[in-house]
């Protein structure tokens, strides 16, 4: 299935790209797109916080489906 993914900030850094079509297995959750980006600065995914779909979530265990939309946002600073 594909997914499309945004990246933020230090996850834009981290991956070199701001947005990319994602392919994986159906049933893929966001901790094994998390785990099928290898190691792409695993520190800074382990912070993350996303946005499927338009729905803040920091489940890593939510299901992805085809046509999904991810955004992967870091720790902001700021105030």
């Amino acid at each position: 299935m594909q997914v499309q993914v945004r990246y933020y900030a230090a996850a834009k850094a981290a991956t070199g790209v701001a947005e990319e079509t994602r392919d994986l297995p159906a049933g893929a959750t966001i901790g094994a797109f998390l785990t099928d980006l290898g190691g792409s600065s695993p520190a800074v995914f382990a912070r993350c916080s996303f946005i499927v779909n338009g729905t803040a979530t920091t489940d890593r265990a939510r299901v992805l489906n085809e046509g999904d939309r991810l955004d992967v946002l870091p720790p902001f600073a700021g105030g």
